[in-house]
C-alpha cells in the first residue's frame, strides 16, 4: 500500500490550493512541520460534510443521522487502518495533544503514585513534557530526561542505564520535530517492557511520512494530529491497546460517553466512546480519513523519498556555507534546523517571507532542546509532499538576499 508511486518530478502543487500567493506566485511553503496544506480532496469533503451531507450522529433516527454516523465511524476504522490497530482501539481527540492529556488523566492518574517515575527525552515538544510534569506534581512521581546523542538522537543506551522498575511510563517522540531525527522505536518498546513501563510515542511528525504498525512498534500508546497530515485541525488521535483502553477511567463527562445516567450512579460506555465526551468533530474525522486517502494513493514511502531527497539537497549546499550551523541527523525526516551567525532566525524568516518564501522561527515548543543546543531558537524548513527543488532553490537565493543585507 506504501511502496513508492511517484518520483521528485511528480507535481502535487496543482491539488493545494493554498500554495499560491493573492497575486498568483508560487508560495514556497516550507513549514509543514508545524501544520499542513491541505488538498483539494480534504476540503471537498469537509465541505460535504459540512454541507448537504450534515447531521449529528449516535443519536439521530433519521436516514441523514444515521449516513452520518456511518461516515463518521468509517473514519476511525480507516484510521486504523492506517496505524495497523483495531477501531475499538482510536480515540478521537481535538489533537495530540489533548490526546497526551488524555493519558496523564486518565490513565496516569489511576496507575502512577508517589516514587514512581517517568522517562522523556530532552527533545520533546512542549505538548509531550508539560502533560506530564502536571501529572507528577498531582501524585507525586519524578521525571527523568534521556540525553542525546551528538547528531540529536534519542541515546537509548543512556535511557537503558536510567531505567529503573520505578519507571511507568516513557513518553517519546518518533521523529523530532526540530531534528528530524527518528526513534528506534521497537528498541524504545523493548527497554519499556523490561521494567514493566509503558511506552507513549508522539507521531506528530511521523504520521505524515513513515508507515506506522502500532502492533509491528509494540508501543502501548501512540497520538498524531490530523493537521499534520494534510487534514483538518480540531481533530487528534489517540490509539491504546485495547486491555489499557478498557481499564481507564473517563476523564470528561458529557452525552455520548454515557451507558446510563441516574443522580445515584452513572455508568459509562465502552472505549473509545467512553472517552469522546459531547458531541464530535464529525466534519473533522471525515476530512482526516479523506487526508489519509490522499496520502496512501501516492505511498509513504514515496512521500519519505521525495522529502529525504530534499533534506539531502538543502543540507548539502548549507554545509557548504561557513555562517550556518546545522542540527540534527543528516538522515532527518523531511526537517533541517540550522542557525545562520549574526542572523536572529526572526529576522531571516521575514526576509525570506517578503520573497514568499515561510519557514519557521524560533524554538518550536521545545525551549528545553534550545537549552541544550545553546541557542534561543531556530530557522526550520519542513517539508510536505508538495514540495520539490524549486521551494529549495528560492529558500537558498532568499538566504543570500539576507546575508547582503547583513553585509
Amino acid at each position: 500500500m506504501n511502496a513508492p508511486t511517484a518520483s521528485l518530478n511528480a507535481d502535487y502543487r496543482a491539488d493545494f490550493p493554498g500554495l499560491v500567493t493573492t497575486d498568483g506566485k508560487p508560495w514556497h511553503y516550507l513549514d509543514t512541520g508545524a501544520t499542513s496544506q491541505k488538498p483539494r480532496a480534504v476540503i471537498d469533503a469537509v465541505a460535504r460534510a459540512l454541507g448537504e451531507d450534515y447531521a449529528t450522529v449516535h443519536r439521530g433516527v433519521y436516514a441523514r443521522s444515521a449516513d452520518m454516523t456511518l461516515r463518521y465511524e468509517a473514519a476511525r476504522r480507516r484510521v486504523a487502518q492506517f496505524i495497523g490497530g483495531s477501531e475499538d482501539e482510536v480515540v478521537f481527540t481535538r489533537g495530540a495533544t489533548e490526546a497526551i492529556n488524555l493519558v496523564a488523566n486518565s490513565w496516569g492518574t489511576q496507575n502512577l503514585k508517589a516514587g514512581d517515575r517517568i522517562l522523556l527525552s530532552t527533545l520533546e515538544h512542549h505538548s509531550n513534557i508539560v502533560p506530564w510534569q502536571l501529572l507528577a506534581e498531582r501524585v507525586g512521581a519524578e521525571i527523568d530526561v534521556c540525553p542525546l546523542t551528538d547528531d540529536g538522537q534519542i541515546d537509548l543506551d543512556a535511557a537503558e542505564a536510567i531505567l529503573t522498575e520505578q519507571h511507568a511510563l516513557i513518553a517519546l517522540a518518533h521523529v523530532s520535530n526540530v531534528l528530524g531525527s527518528v526513534l528506534d522505536v521497537r528498541h524504545a518498546a523493548q527497554l519499556a517492557h523490561k521494567v514493566g513501563a509503558k511506552l507513549l510515542l508522539d507521531g506528530c511528525q511521523a504520521a505524515p511520512r513513515l508507515a506506522i504498525d502500532v502492533a509491528g512498534m509494540d508501543c502501548d500508546f501512540y497520538v498524531f494530529s490530523s493537521h499534520k497530515l494534510y487534514g483538518p485541525t480540531g481533530i487528534g488521535v489517540l490509539w491504546a491497546r485495547q486491555e489499557i483502553l478498557d481499564a481507564m477511567p473517563p476523564w470528561e463527562g458529557g452525552g455520548a460517553m454515557i451507558d446510563r445516567v441516574t443522580f445515584d450512579k452513572t455508568t459509562y460506555a465502552p472505549p473509545p466512546q467512553r472517552f469522546e465526551a459531547g458531541t464530535p468533530a464529525i466534519a473533522e474525522a471525515i476530512g482526516l480519513a479523506a487526508a489519509i486517502d490522499y496520502v496512501e494513493s501516492i505511498g509513504l514511502d514515496a512521500i519519505h523519498a521525495r522529502e529525504a531527497a530534499l533534506v539531502e539537497h538543502l543540507r548539502r549546499e548549507l554545509l557548504t556555507m561557513n555562517d550556518m550551523t546545522l542540527f540534527g541527523p543528516a538522515d532527518s525526516a523531511g526537517i533541517v534546523s540550522f542557525a545562520m551567525r549574526g542572523v536572529h532566525p526572526h529576522d531571516l524568516g521575514t526576509i525570506l517571507d517578503e520573497s514568499h518564501v515561510a519557514i519557521r522561527a524560533g524554538h518550536h515548543c521545545a525551549q528545553p532542546l534550545m537549552d541544550h543546543l545553546g541557542v534561543p531558537a531556530t530557522a526550520r524548513a519542513s517539508f510536505g509532499l508538495y514540495n520539490d527543488h524549486s521551494d529549495v532553490d528560492a529558500l537558498l537565493e532568499g538566504i543570500a538576499r539576507t546575508r547582503k543585507i547583513f553585509g
